[in-house]
């Protein structure tokens, strides 16, 4: 089996190499500038831990695969920072702020297509699947940002839709990452389908992570400034949990206060004390990290599925933990 240092130093090494076109620059330069500033990898690492229980040895093809979802990813970030009017990725200036919004719209419309060129080095015997895959999910990942769009211009969202959404936005792409991996070692269809289960509930997983890090984790750690979700009035898992534990009046006057704008910094200050506050005496901080132990929980049910041996089990979980360490 392919150990995981084996596969840390493989990621590190490809994402050091990778090549992009040289010219013009004002339209390469973002694509270099993003990749260059790092990140978890965590798309194609699941790729190649997926690979890893079936396979021993790690393919120039393979290594193409996983590079096309992390520039996938990247793409998607280029335009969501400027629909989120993100100032700040990964603890950098985000492309749009760097450069302008039309540079990071056309650069992350190369950078999609750059993806595809990458997905389409899979072995020919595979292909079709690979690229039926990678449509299919780039296509939901879109989807998933237009409800996370409507959302904003609606007072409350529901559980369902919440999740609905995010499934989509985050989660499909993780699946899509883990089946990718399994597809790519020629997994039989019923290990595809349990390492798609597995990645999409980690996904889950990790989003719910993530909007608890956004109110309530370390900006260093996390890369972008505390409580930007609720200084856009972006609804997240809290906010949605929130009203539904709320009664009526109490949730009327919490929406009434999580959509008013914050003029200057110190309205952004006690805007953000203000939401917060209410989450805790809600619990759906607490609330929000049993979340993401259960679907951890049913991600690993999912792995449990593919009948494996200790040591390639263990590699899954072990991915799965330190996905979501943070929200703990």
């Amino acid at each position: 089996m392919i150990t995981e240092s084996h596969i840390d130093g493989t990621i590190d090494r490809l994402f050091k190499e990778i090549q992009f076109a040289g010219e013009p620059a004002g339209l390469y330069d973002p694509l270099r500038y993003m990749i260059g500033i790092g990140g978890k990898r965590i798309r194609p690492r699941l790729c190649l831990t997926a690979y890893s229980i079936f396979k021993d040895r790690i393919t120039p093809k393979l290594l193409e695969v996983a590079s096309a979802l992390e520039v996938f990813h990247t793409f998607t970030l280029l335009h969501d920072d400027i629909m989120d009017r993100s100032p700040l990725r990964r603890g950098q200036e985000t492309v749009w702020k760097k450069w302008n919004e039309d540079t990071a719209i056309l650069s992350g419309d190369v950078m999609q297509i750059d993806a595809y060129k990458r997905i389409a080095k899979a072995p020919v015997d595979r292909l079709d699947a690979v690229l039926e895959l990678f449509s299919k999910t780039a296509a939901e990942v879109c989807e998933g940002q237009q409800y996370d769009m409507e959302f904003e211009s609606v007072a409350e969202v529901t559980m369902e839709d919440y999740c609905k959404m995010i499934g989509l936005k985050t989660a499909v792409l993780l699946a899509c990452s883990a089946k990718m991996g399994a597809i790519m070692a020629q997994a039989e269809d019923k290990q595809c389908r349990a390492l798609y289960d597995y990645g999409y509930q980690l996904g889950m997983a990790f989003q719910v992570a993530d909007d608890y890090l956004d109110a309530f984790g370390d900006e260093k750690v996390f890369g972008k400034p505390i409580g930007g979700d609720i200084l856009n009035c972006k609804k997240s898992w809290l906010t949605v949990r929130t009203c539904e534990k709320l009664p009526k009046a109490q949730k009327e006057a919490f929406l009434k206060r999580f959509a008013e704008l914050a003029g200057n910094p110190d309205e952004a200050k006690t805007k953000i004390a203000d939401i917060k506050k209410i989450y805790v005496e809600c619990g759906v901080d607490l609330d929000a990290r049993a979340e993401v132990r259960r679907y951890t929980e049913e991600a690993l049910k999912a792995a449990k599925k593919l009948k494996l041996n200790k040591v390639r089990f263990e590699a899954l979980k072990r991915f799965a933990e330190k996905l979501v360490e943070r929200a703990k």
